[in-house]
């Protein structure tokens, strides 16, 4: 090759070597410049409060509420991040970022669900300003009924007296005297860091419940028109305590926690429901109680104190009338599981889940299959099969709510 054509090709490479040294850099920072960041601002004004979202990026979203949470979706990204700053606010509980299969889910959760919202937005900067204002359904249906008729002026000066929900007002009472329901929360097991048990093709518990549990309050939703809240509307953690304070702070009629089995058995199979107890039906069942009271430290053992607690909470329950009627709801859900995913009939059965206790009403817990079964995890996976699971426990809901509705 001539000494002449060698130095162009030398010079020539060289000139695509140092492009590749400037552009790729330039290409990387620009991928990481792509990941939008939101600012969140709350401030508290005489209706409610006012929550500015703020980015550098323009973003498609949706608003929607759920009992006491209001979810603002962030569609088609590829990620986003929250530069998360402290509030204080006497209605925002909370501000959280979670990620949905579809999107990401700015979680806005309130004080009580009692309240009305309205948004406008800006696009250059992008802006979304969200209102919220407390007690405006209570005011409406105070404007539209008609105003009492005058008392005498010794009367007026009297103060009204308040009433209050207590706990045996808002529970299920007996066939004898019936009451309807009103609320039912409905319990996605796990979620966040707690993914719970995991199949051999790598499906997690936290995942398969929280599918099945948005079904399930669709089909409520659907065909039965009571309000129902959901203990986590994302891949969110949720403590065991804090399940059942949330049935108990929406003054929950009925409580479903909703769970896969696992197993050191590969072929262990079968769904199966549980209500509470301190005493476990049987071996198997003490030893799942442990699994789901200490998911996040599998190697400790509850400590006696816990039983004691236990205990003390069992009696301080609503007694034999909600551990009659959670046996009777579990009854239900268990026969309709049966008939529904023909899988095998592993009973009714009773065990200590820290989840149960402390819910003031009726409450259960359904193992609807065995994620380390290699069968049933892909049965799990399916839609088909968690809408099945769905419509099972809506059905067994359903025989139970009729033995309670209003003549």
């Amino acid at each position: 090759m001539p000494r002449a054509d060698r130095a162009i090709i030398i010079v020539f490479l060289s000139v695509v070597f140092l492009s590749c040294l400037i552009l790729f850099p330039a290409q990387a920072q620009k991928k990481t410049q792509l990941v939008p960041v939101i600012r969140v601002e709350v401030q508290d004004i005489n209706t409610g409060a006012r929550i500015k979202i703020s980015s550098g990026s323009t973003l498609n979203y949706s608003l929607r509420k759920s009992g006491n949470i209001l979810t603002v979706s962030f569609r088609s990204l590829s990620g986003l991040r929250y530069d998360r700053r402290p509030f204080t606010s006497r209605l925002i509980q909370s501000i959280d970022l979670a990620k949905s299969p579809e999107a990401y889910l700015l979680l806005i959760k309130a004080g009580n669900a009692d309240f009305s919202y309205t948004q406008s937005a800006r696009w250059d900067p992008f802006e979304l300003t969200v209102e919220i204002r407390a007690g405006e359904a209570r005011k409406a249906v105070a404007e539209t009924r008609p105003a009492p008729p005058e008392k005498p002026a010794e009367t007026q000066a009297q103060p009204q007296p308040q009433t209050t929900v207590t706990t045996e007002q808002s529970g299920l009472q007996a066939p004898g005297g019936k009451k309807q329901v009103r609320t039912i929360v409905i319990d996605p097991g796990h979620g966040g860091n707690e993914v719970g048990a995991k199949g051999v093709y790598g499906t997690l518990e936290k995942d398969v419940t929280l599918a099945v549990s948005r079904k399930l309050k669709e089909a409520i939703e659907r065909g039965l028109k009571y309000r129902v809240v959901m203990t986590r509307e994302a891949d969110l953690s949720v403590p065991l305590g804090k399940r059942s304070a949330i049935a108990n702070n929406n003054k929950a009629d009925l409580f479903i926690s909703i769970h896969v089995n696992g197993s050191r058995r590969v072929k262990a199979t079968g769904s199966e429901t549980f209500f509470l107890s301190l005493n476990a039906s049987d071996e198997e069942s003490r030893r799942l109680a442990y699994f789901e009271n200490n998911s996040a430290e599998l190697e400790n053992r509850v400590p006696e104190k816990d039983f004691d607690d236990l205990k003390l909470i069992l009696w301080d329950m609503a007694q034999s009338a909600y551990l009659k009627q959670s046996s009777q709801l579990a009854d239900f859900v268990q026969q309709e599981l049966n008939e529904l995913l023909n899988t095998r009939n592993r009973g009714v059965k009773q065990a200590p889940f820290k989840v149960l206790t402390g819910a003031a009403c009726p409450a259960i817990l359904v193992e609807v299959a065995f994620i380390t079964n290699p069968e049933e995890e892909k049965q799990l996976q399916s839609e088909d099969f968690q809408a099945r699971v769905a419509e099972a426990i809506y059905r067994g809901l359903n025989r139970f709510l009729q033995l309670y509705e209003k003549p």
